[in-house]
């Protein structure tokens, strides 16, 4: 979005946090959340730890999507990793401080910390291939790519790119109906791993909004919506099997081939909005929490 549009302040008493969803290892299962803290890298502990082999290449359900069924869960001090046919791993939820690591997350060459052998044993055996599990490292600083970011300097951990993803339900209200025409699943919102789904706005409303506000006061939580998010085949993968459906294994890309490509990401199929922290830092978010908008016109 350009940096000098003209906005317009929106909010309708409707318009909520619909739902709120953390990420703690990259690409592995998610868990729904009432309430979260917003910082400057997003959630706490969002993408905080992640997968690699033994070049430091970050693993994804790209190529692995068996990590779906890999379920993290943080109780009491502990992280437990659970997975089909594993017994529970237990890691330490404030992480554990090991030997350094170089890893590779697109473009991003950075050190992080290796979490020793036991998750590394665990991990492998799941994965069936030598596979790090690692922790984002506090000493390092990840930037956002400032083409999009623009004079805001935004940070991430181990994200694809930028700290958030934000959805309207009604986005996926509106392509599920294509899906059911044509005579294909319908697919639930952890298909497209995001972190906010905003319940009130029309279908596709976020592709022309600059900034969110949520909550109100001094403590309200500000967001600007950076850049469309260009979807790869994860969508397509049942988040609770790790599998394709074999008779709609293209799904949901070839429906939205029809009606995405964005000559802004290059032609990507977009579906949602990557945004960044710039205002309420350490502010809490609650499902439910009004939310105010401005409009790009």
């Amino acid at each position: 979005m350009s940096n000098t549009s003209s906005t317009r302040t929106t909010s309708t008493s409707s318009t909520t946090i619909g739902a709120i969803y953390l990420y703690p290892i990259k690409s592995c299962g998610g868990l729904s959340l009432p309430r979260a803290e917003i910082g400057p890298l997003g959630l706490a502990l969002d993408r905080h730890w992640m997968l690699v082999n033994r070049q430091g290449q970050f693993l994804s359900q790209r190529t692995h999507p068996q990590m779906a069924c890999i379920t993290p869960a943080f109780e009491g001090e502990a992280l437990v990793v659970r997975a089909p046919g594993m017994p529970a791993l237990e890691l330490a939820a404030a992480g554990q401080d090991g030997a350094t690591l170089a890893v590779q997350v697109w473009d991003s060459r950075l050190e992080a910390l290796d979490q020793g052998e036991q998750a590394r044993a665990w991990f492998s055996h799941y994965l069936q291939e030598d596979a790090r599990l690692v922790r984002f490292n506090p000493a390092v600083t990840r930037t956002c790519s400032t083409r999009w970011t623009g004079d805001h300097r935004a940070t991430t951990q181990f994200s694809d790119g930028y700290p958030l993803l934000v959805i309207g339900q009604a986005s996926l209200d509106e392509l599920n109906a294509r899906l059911a025409a044509k005579g294909a699943p319908i697919l639930p919102m952890d298909r497209f791993r995001p972190n906010l789904v905003i319940a009130g706005w029309e279908a596709y409303e976020e592709d022309f909004i600059d900034t969110l506000r949520l909550g109100s006061g001094a403590d309200a939580v500000a967001l600007k919506l950076v850049k469309p998010c260009a979807r790869c085949p994860i969508p397509g993968v049942d988040q609770r099997t790790g599998q394709r459906d074999p008779q709609w294994p293209d799904e949901p890309l070839d429906t939205l081939a029809t009606y995405r490509a964005n000559a802004r990401v290059g032609g990507g199929l977009t579906f949602g909005q990557n945004a960044i922290v710039i205002g309420g830092e350490g502010g809490v978010i609650e499902t439910g929490q009004p939310v105010q908008w401005e409009l790009n016109f």
